[in-house]
């Protein structure tokens, strides 16, 4: 993007377009079938290890981690093809491409993601969100840090992002102020976790689900729009 536009969409994609909680444990009953519970919880463990040290999900590097001691089991090969291939075009949310399709046709739209650089974009194009966007794709290691990289991609007079973490939300909002709209999808465990938490400053927006934007006008991101937020339970 060359020119400033007046806004600009950035859409997160683990458990905001795609259910990544569905994959994760879809990923472990596979390795529990194939090397047993025990070393399936080993996996798991080496997963949240890597995920401390570089700040991400990390799949493939706890796969290399996993291997040890592994190397004569005949099905320890067989997991990569299962990261690589996973049909990640199954485990969308309803609506989400019918969703990013609505957005494109009020302003730019990007996604904007945390991840590695060998599984994450391999994950977005599988799910068919990689074509979506017809490539406006970006991935960080903390796309929280790297607000400055993203304006100068894609400059813009005001941003709306729409992520499933709030307190990444929040970050954001403490960047950019007025500038940007935060919208909290209530989808996945990092939501369900937040759930009683107070969340400085809070989302201007708070949907169910993704699918719920596609009913939105643009005014409706702009900063002197109402603010949107779930019905009490």
């Amino acid at each position: 993007m060359s020119e400033a536009a007046a806004l600009v969409f950035l859409l997160d994609v683990d458990n905001t377009l795609l259910d990544n909680d569905r994959f994760g444990a879809d990923l472990g009953d596979t390795l529990a079938a194939a090397f047993g519970a025990d070393q399936r919880d080993r996996y798991w463990s080496l997963y949240r290890q890597r995920r401390d040290e570089c700040g991400y999900a990390d799949y493939l590097e706890a796969l290399q981690r996993f291997r040890s001691g592994l190397d004569n089991e005949p099905a320890l090969l067989q997991m990569s093809k299962y990261l690589l291939e996973y049909p990640f075009e199954q485990r969308l949310y309803p609506h989400a491409l019918e969703t990013i399709a609505h957005l494109r046709t009020l302003a730019p739209t990007a996604i904007l993601s945390d991840g590695d650089m060998v599984f994450q974009p391999r994950k977005i194009q599988r799910a068919g969100i990689w074509a979506a966007v017809r490539g406006e794709v970006l991935v960080y290691i903390h796309k929280q840090r790297m607000l400055v990289a993203v304006q100068q991609r894609y400059p813009a007079a005001h941003y709306v992002m729409v992520e499933d973490k709030p307190q990444l939300l929040a970050d954001m909002k403490r960047q950019l102020g007025a500038r940007i709209t935060t919208v909290f999808v209530r989808q996945g465990h990092y939501a369900a976790e937040r759930e009683h938490e107070r969340i400085e400053p809070p989302p201007d927006q708070t949907i169910a689900c993704i699918g719920e934007l596609r009913g939105r006008k643009l005014e409706d991101f702009l900063p002197s729009a109402p603010t949107i937020a779930l019905a009490a339970d």
